[in-house]
This record gives C-alpha cells, structure tokens and sequence, in this order.
C-alpha cells in the first residue's frame, strides 16, 4: 500500500488553507473545475468539470446516489427556554419510525426532556451517548424537518442554510429522501451534462446510499485500522447490478459518482461478481476503504476533494494511490482550487 508499513492517520494529511474551503456553491450548477487524474501513471491535467464526459466511454457504466437531503436541522426549545439544535439521524431501513427517531444534538439534554419545535412537541426518551438521543414525537418527524427545519450545513461553512441551499445542497435527481449530507460529488452534475452523457451511449443507473454525518468527521485514532466506520443504509437495485456485470463482460468500466456510491457498490462485490441471480439488495454498509483494498467494483471515481485525515480522503487514496493523490492535491491547492462539499471536483481513471 505504496510503502507504508503502520498507517496512521497523520499520512493521510495535507495542508488545507480555510480560504479555499468553498462555502457557497458556484454561481451556476456545474461551471466547476475539474482535475483528471491517471491513476496507472499519475499524471494530471487541469480539465472543467463538463469535461468529465472525455473520461467516459460509449458502454462504461456510471452509477449515481439518488438519495435526497432531508431539512434535518431543526431548532427546539426546552421547557426552560433554552435553545437545542438537533440533527435528525440519516434514514434506515425503508420503513423507519420516523415518530421515534435518533437525533444528534449540542449542549445538555436529559432523558425526559420535553422540547418545542414550532407548534409541535418532542419528548426526549434516551440519552444515548455521544450525542445522540432517542426522540418521540407525535408528528411525523421526516414530515416536521420538512415543514419547519432547514438544511445541515456541514459545520466548516460556518454559517446558517439559505433559500439557495435546499436547492443547491442536493442532486438534479434526488429521489428518495433520507440523508442529512449530501453526495457532494453529485453537486456539479447537471441535467444537460448527464442527458450528454447518455447520448454519448454511457449506461446511467442508480442506486441509494442515505448519507450521514459521520461520512465527512476526521478519524479520531491515529491507528488507521482501529477506526470503526458507521453504517448508512444502501439501496442497490438489481438492474444497476446487471447493468455492471454486462459492462465487466464486455470489458467496460464502472465510474462512481462519489464516494457514497463506491462504498455501496464495493460493499456488494462479492455478490456483483458473482454468478447469482441478480435481486436487489439493501442493508447496512459499514465498509471502510483505505490504502491496501483491493476493488472488486468500480474502476473510475468522479469525486470532489476531501478533508484532511477523513474516511472519504482515505477511500480516494486506495483507489488513486496515495503517492499519485498528493502530488494532485498539492497541485490543486496551489492552483487554488475550491474543495469540500461546495468546491471542484476530480476524475480519477
């Protein structure tokens, strides 16, 4: 795994300057940079992001994440005044309780804990750890975060959702609500880009990945391979799983469009690349990929660029190479780049 013997946590690091963190989405959809990485060589070349069509083949398969955002943000008000922020926790399963649902939340709250949140009224039923709590509530709490919550901002924005982010902090094609991040490599695709991408004879399909936050936290071990890695709640039809096995028969590749959908579609490798019947599967993806992993699945990855010391960056960095990603990282940040969930994006093939 490119020479490391122990890896640790800080080999996955670089220098982040805040100022190229993007908080605000570009002006127009797609109108982003694109840096188009040779994993075989390393070489790198300084594309925009409509140019991700060049790196795609009549016959490759591309595989999107449909899942749609959630208002999931919600401010209550305990009895006493005091004000809590509470996240709702990512859907799973397809027949959640969402009038008893895990929430997480800030500053104190205790078990029994009577909140408001507009008109409606939440019960605190467990404190769970970690900062997460068990919430009841009379109302349907996907249908309140929608009438009354907004957008989860990921914290390194540092500022409050706006109008423009529940249109922006989610995909043209956002299906099946149940995530409270999104699959921000999605952010840039446009309609028009992807019906050019169809037209150009690139099988398109789909399959679900509800986001959660811990997707985007920084490993807080510094032994890599002590790290736990939550789970998020995958959908993959048997149609995209067909779809993938006639591309790998005709020597095809299989593009991701971001890391959410890599983990989905590595996570049931073994069964694409078996010679079972083709069903849908869903259930709990916990898989954590780093330098070492052998891909069983995709063989190119459209992604966005990604925090220092983060699952997501590590993910990249086994598919890539890690002595071929840092040198393109190192080039986007002094090109000066914008990175995260709002910034450009990378192909890597």
């Amino acid at each position: 795994m490119n020479g490391y013997v122990v890896m640790k946590t800080s080999d996955f690091d670089y220098q982040l300057d805040d100022s190229l963190i993007a908080d605000v989405p570009p002006e127009i959809r797609g109108t982003t940079c694109l840096l188009a990485l040779n994993k075989k060589t390393g070489q790198y070349e300084d594309r925009t992001y409509l140019d991700v069509i060049d790196y795609l083949n009549p016959g490759d398969v591309l595989v999107l994440n449909d899942t749609k955002v959630i208002k999931a943000r919600i401010k209550a008000q305990k009895e006493n005044g005091a004000i809590r922020d509470l996240i709702l926790i990512e859907k799973h399963g397809k027949t959640d309780d969402w009038h008893f649902h895990k929430v997480l939340y800030r500053k104190k709250m205790n078990k029994g804990d009577v909140l408001r949140a507009g008109k409606y009224t939440l019960l605190v039923e467990e404190i769970l750890g970690e900062g997460i709590a068990q919430i009841k509530s009379d109302k349907d709490l996907l249908e309140l975060a929608q009438e009354i919550g907004t957008v989860p901002l990921p914290p390194y924005m540092h500022r409050e959702a706006t109008a423009l982010d529940i249109e922006r902090y989610q995909t043209v094609w956002a299906d099946d609500a149940g995530s409270v991040a999104a699959p921000t490599a999605s952010l840039n695709m446009t309609a028009e880009a992807l019906s050019s991408i169809e037209q150009k004879g690139v099988i398109v399909c789909y399959a679900t990945l509800h986001v959660g936050l811990g997707t985007f936290l920084p490993i807080r071990v510094d032994d890599v391979t002590t790290h736990t890695m939550h789970k998020e709640f995958f959908v993959l039809p048997k149609e995209t799983i067909t779809s993938i096995r006639d591309a790998k028969k005709n020597n095809k590749r299989v593009f991701a469009l971001g890391t959410t959908i890599t983990r989905t579609l590595e996570y049931n490798g073994d069964f694409i690349a078996s010679d079972e019947i083709a069903v849908d599967k869903q259930g709990d993806a916990d898989i954590f990929i780093y330098p070492g992993y052998s891909f069983k699945v995709i063989d190119g990855l459209i992604t966005n660029f990604h925090a220092p010391r983060s699952t997501v960056l590590m993910l990249t960095a086994a598919f890539a190479g890690w002595n071929h990603l840092l040198p393109a990282y190192n080039h986007a940040t002094a090109a000066h780049y914008s990175f995260l969930s709002y910034g450009d994006s990378m192909v890597i093939y």
